[in-house]
């Protein structure tokens, strides 16, 4: 058998995962045993498990998440006004597919952050191209596109991502510029590409953040009707940090 000369085929045909498997399996006396087909069904099992593996590591670095974040994590016994079954629906990721909107608000601490990064790192498990942004450097990075330029490609980048996260909403109120740039965004999004956002401050308050009537209704009817909304409540989970799972490690929001 010309061991050396396969393993190089395979690495040059891109078949990293069938590579490691091949080497893997001159080195068990038993594989031996096994019949071609049986062999074969292994190499090409490891091989699609590299290549989802990879593009999973692919979208996790380009998502940026803040947290690393994961549903398995949450902790349900917490009384925040948290529906597992909401929850669990959400990470099958239909809403995603569905060009749909999730909003979660609640007081600093109750697990915002989490709960955002958490549902994006599901969408990239499932293989949908995200992007989290606190939403003040997003509103910065939309200014720069402007002033340098680049602002039809940021929107156009924007519209190819299938989830786009924006985090603490309302954490300063927007001037005209942000007002219309955020409009933009979610005028392009809308019932084409999905959405999640988070704030601190309950949804009826969000029109006096934006600051305009006119934009507020216009940015909030593209983000309010239909969303599955999330209400988080209680004391901040720092607080039960000692003895907490790993979500109240990062509770930041």
């Amino acid at each position: 058998m010309l061991i050396e000369p396969t393993l190089d085929r395979l690495h040059e045909l891109g078949l990293k995962g069938m590579a490691q498997a091949f080497a893997e399996q001159l080195g068990v006396p038993d594989v031996q045993s096994l019949t071609f087909e049986d062999r074969l069904a292994m190499l090409l099992e490891r091989e699609t498990s590299e290549r989802e593996n990879r593009r999973l590591r692919r979208l996790l670095q380009l998502a940026k998440l803040r947290l690393d974040a994961s549903l398995e994590d949450i902790d349900f016994r917490s009384p925040r006004g948290i529906d597992k079954s909401v929850v669990l629906r959400l990470a099958g990721c239909d809403w995603v597919r569905n060009h749909q909107v999730v909003l979660i608000t609640g007081a600093t601490g109750t697990g915002k952050t989490y709960l955002a990064c958490a549902l994006a790192q599901a969408a990239c498990r499932h293989g949908l191209s995200t992007r989290y942004f606190r939403l003040s450097r997003f509103l910065d990075d939309l200014a720069l596109a402007k002033a340098d330029g680049s602002y039809p490609k940021f929107l156009d980048r924007l519209l190819r991502t299938q989830l786009l996260a924006l985090d603490d909403f309302g954490m300063a109120p927007l001037v005209d510029a942000q007002r219309r740039d955020l409009l933009d965004v979610l005028e392009d999004r809308y019932g084409r590409r999905a959405t999640l956002v988070t704030s601190q401050l309950p949804i009826e308050h969000w029109h006096d953040v934006i600051g305009d009537p006119t934009f507020g209704d216009a940015i909030l009817d593209r983000l309010v009707h239909h969303a599955h909304r999330i209400t988080l409540k209680g004391p901040s989970m720092r607080r039960n940090k000692p003895n907490a799972p790993s979500e109240s490690d990062s509770a930041s929001n």
